[in-house]
């Protein structure tokens, strides 16, 4: 069975940047898709960003291109999601995802993890 597990959340400025790391266990585990979607209180699950595992193409949701870019580390199973600029409106549970494929809809990745919180004040 698959295990994630973010790290990196917290409480920051309006403006700052913050850096989100999920690990993917065991290491034996390899997807062709990594991911990031972002829960805030009373909305949807938003899709942020992805990342392929083979050639590292990554593609990001409108409201954070620009702002936020996405990492990862083939050989720690790890995937990084660095994000600048922060909004009060980027304040959400950030959850690290896997799957198939790149998509903005939540139900095609297969695996999440537990989530960590992000908390932007202004």
């Amino acid at each position: 069975q698959v295990h994630m597990v973010e790290s990196g959340g917290g409480l920051v400025q309006a403006g700052d940047s913050l850096r989100l790391s999920c690990t993917a266990s065991p290491l034996t585990f390899t997807s062709y898709v990594r991911g990031w979607f972002r829960q805030a209180p009373g909305k949807e699950r938003e899709f942020v960003a992805s990342i392929t595992t083979g050639d590292h193409n990554t593609y990001f949701g409108d409201s954070v291109k620009g702002r936020f870019t996405i990492s990862m580390d083939n050989a720690k199973n790890t995937v990084y999601l660095h994000m600048y600029s922060l909004r009060p409106e980027d304040t959400a549970v950030y959850y690290c995802v896997a799957g198939p494929r790149s998509t903005v809809q939540p139900e095609i990745w297969d695996s999440w993890g537990q989530g960590t919180q992000v908390t932007v004040s202004s």
